[in-house]
């Protein structure tokens, strides 16, 4: 660190090498913060949980009772141990609160005052967060599983949506109305999302549609020859939805290698329903993950398998997966959702590098604070959990310097020379 310190000051490094080091160092000592907790606000479930980007400081949570609250992530108390307040809550006490399982919850991109939600009652709400009323109601005809709003644009105000049906539907907050639809799936719509780097550029990812009675692993192609209206999906698509004629492309887990792939899996991402999705904060990437137990990193430009090996990641989530990576490190890491605890991995190398272990039940959504490389998990067991870096102890070297100098200090006043002493004034003066 002193290096790193001694290089800035000297010009000799880009202060951002410093950044990223620091940072790096602080994902890789994340732990369980025993002097910081969250208010356990739902009696159900955390599926959802998002961090606004504006300050940094207001945390939304979904749960499988309907219930959505904000809390307040900063530290006023001025003591080391403290708990982040529920500052509201859309309860089941309120009219409008969601009839079932709240999915996704999501701030406004640009402004606080405004939020999304999504649920399983076939509605996407848009809300005023002073009011905590929806200004505006989007009714669909199936479950809601996923919605995104762009981080980036300012060219449109689309929501992309995915539900029950295949089609992914495009809503616009300025007219409060659903405008396009896009086709091209063939299975319900688990998870949507929109690239950080490019304002018209979704991703989507559909389930793996099974026949009745035979589990995704067991599919067989006599079981599909028996119900041939229920064909496998498993496909992430690529859009940029200013093209009428389609997706831009389909992401193939075996890079166009026929050999490879039987013939009811070519050009799937993965083997069973794909129900995670995530871009790396500079757009270059994207990552995937299925009930086939794997997970895939893609080049978001080309849609080409960097073929990294995560080795098993476990999941078996039937709805959406809330995974996430971290922004501003140097490698990077991928967060995802394992059981009861959260598995930390190498974002180019696939290294397991740990597990975050705490709750008591499975974990279902987490989220990455990026000001302070710190991470939100949430999950059945009701709990949101903070997992904060441990403070960095002080190099032996800042040590010894300190104790010389304290040293040095006390050496100069008792070895002052008599003739500079002040023997002639007195205290009277």
């Amino acid at each position: 660190m002193l290096g790193f310190l001694t290089a800035r000051q000297a010009g000799l490094d880009d202060p951002l090498r410093l950044r990223r080091a620091e940072s790096t160092r602080r994902v890789l000592s994340l732990k369980l913060n025993p002097d910081r907790d969250v208010d356990r606000i739902h009696g159900n479930g955390i599926n959802t949980i998002d961090i606004e980007a504006i300050e940094g400081r207001y945390m939304l949570s979904g749960g499988a009772d309907g219930v959505i609250v904000v809390y307040d992530l900063e530290n006023y108390s001025g003591k080391l141990q403290y708990t982040c307040k529920a500052v509201c809550t859309v309860g089941r006490s309120s009219k409008y609160v969601h009839k079932f399982s709240v999915e996704t919850v999501q701030w406004y991109p640009y402004d606080t005052g405004m939020f999304v939600s999504s649920s399983f009652d076939k509605t996407m709400k848009v809300w005023d967060t002073e009011t905590l009323k929806p200004a505006e109601v989007f009714q669909f005809e199936g479950n809601v599983y996923s919605h995104h709003l762009s981080p980036i644009a300012r060219k449109h105000s689309l929501i992309a949506v995915g539900t029950k049906e295949p089609k992914i539907q495009l809503c616009d907050l300025k007219s409060g109305s659903r405008i396009h639809v896009l086709q091209g799936h063939r299975a319900e719509v688990l998870s949507v999302r929109w690239s950080p780097r490019y304002e018209h550029i979704l991703a989507t990812a559909s389930n793996s549609e099974d026949p009745p009675g035979v589990p995704g692993p067991l599919l067989k192609i006599s079981a599909l020859e028996q119900h041939p209206r229920l064909i496998s999906d498993s496909k992430v698509k690529v859009w940029d939805v200013r093209r009428a004629s389609g997706s831009l492309f389909t992401l193939d887990q075996h890079n166009g290698d026929k050999s490879k792939a039987s013939s009811e899996a070519v050009n799937t991402a993965h083997d069973g329903r794909v129900n995670g999705l995530c871009f790396t904060g500079d757009g270059l990437y994207l990552l995937t993950t299925g009930t086939d137990d794997r997970m895939r990193l893609w080049n978001s430009a080309t849609g080409e398998n960097t073929l990294v090996n995560y080795g098993k990641v476990c999941n078996e989530s039937r709805k959406r997966l809330q995974f996430t990576v971290s922004r501003g490190c140097s490698p990077e890491f991928v967060f995802v959702p394992c059981g009861s605890s959260v598995a930390v991995y190498g974002l180019h190398t696939g290294e397991l590098v740990t597990m975050l272990r705490g709750h008591y039940n499975n974990v279902d959504c987490c989220e990455f604070h990026p000001d302070y490389q710190e991470l939100y998990s949430g999950g059945k067991d009701c709990n949101i959990l903070a997992w904060v870096p441990v403070i960095r102890a002080s190099d032996v070297e800042e040590e010894t310097k300190s104790a010389n100098q304290a040293v040095a200090a006390a050496a100069d006043q008792s070895s002052v020379n008599s003739a500079f002493q002040d023997a002639w004034s007195s205290d009277e003066d």
